[in-house]
């Protein structure tokens, strides 16, 4: 039998104008679809002109102009769509959805949706069970005392993991991708027992006492930053709140 971190999974990722997932926008993305463990992926990738100004601190990051968007990249609408249909098929085919940092780039895209499409990211779900698995929050969990930083690239050396061409949507979908299956290989006594959906269920609980500890951290340290319980996707701010 193959255990399910050898098995078929996909990837999302986005890069964006910004980290405020409730005013910035989605400039690329990226779907990764492996059938199993070294088979060849399937990538589709997006490129969004989000009609509005992109910083230059978010260009330096992903090197993706204004000028370059507005030319090659596609209107908002369409490509929310199709993301949303493209990871309901996954979810429909019993695919794992790997993402990075999942309250970010879920929300992202839940809001772009709810822009751009009057829906929401939970509507194009209603029918299939989301099943995520978030390389960040189960590497903070297996191996919680570990010192340092857990961005993607720390964890991709951290794991042994290949990175190429960071904070480029499908490279660093790819990347996530195969540091799930490197994490479930380090810790497959602990993980091999429990299915995907079971660690979806998990991964929840693991988040919001990360969030916390996180919290309780930024609170003796005087930093008033608010650290958001909810994974893998924020849920709506009230309109009077946002």
């Amino acid at each position: 039998m193959t255990l399910w971190y050898e098995g078929p999974l996909a990837s999302f990722d986005t890069e964006t104008t910004g980290v405020d997932v409730e005013e910035d926008r989605i400039v690329s993305a990226a779907l990764v679809v492996q059938d199993a463990a070294g088979s060849r992926p399937r990538v589709s990738r997006w490129l969004v002109n989000p009609g509005v100004p992109v910083p230059a601190e978010a260009i330096a990051v992903h090197g993706l102009t204004e000028d370059h968007l507005r030319c090659n990249g596609r209107w908002p609408a369409p490509v929310m769509e199709e993301i949303g249909r493209a990871l309901a098929e996954q979810c429909a085919a019993g695919r794992p959805i790997v993402v990075m940092n999942a309250p970010f780039d879920l929300t992202m895209l839940d809001r772009e949706l709810r822009r751009h499409r009057a829906s929401s990211l939970a509507r194009y779900l209603e029918n299939v069970p989301l099943c995520v698995l978030d390389p960040r929050v189960l590497d903070k969990h297996l191996d919680r005392y570990r010192k340092g930083r857990r961005t993607l690239t720390d964890l991709c050396a951290q794991y042994g993991v290949e990175l190429a061409g960071a904070h480029d949507a499908a490279a660093d979908a790819t990347a996530a991708l195969e540091l799930v299956r490197a994490v479930a290989r380090r810790f497959a006594g602990r993980l091999e027992r429990l299915s995907p959906a079971e660690l979806h269920t998990l991964q929840a609980v693991w988040h919001a006492a990360q969030a916390r500890g996180l919290q309780a951290w930024f609170a003796r340290n005087g930093t008033p930053e608010a650290v958001d319980p909810a994974w893998p996707l924020r849920p709506e701010l009230p309109a009077a709140a946002a």
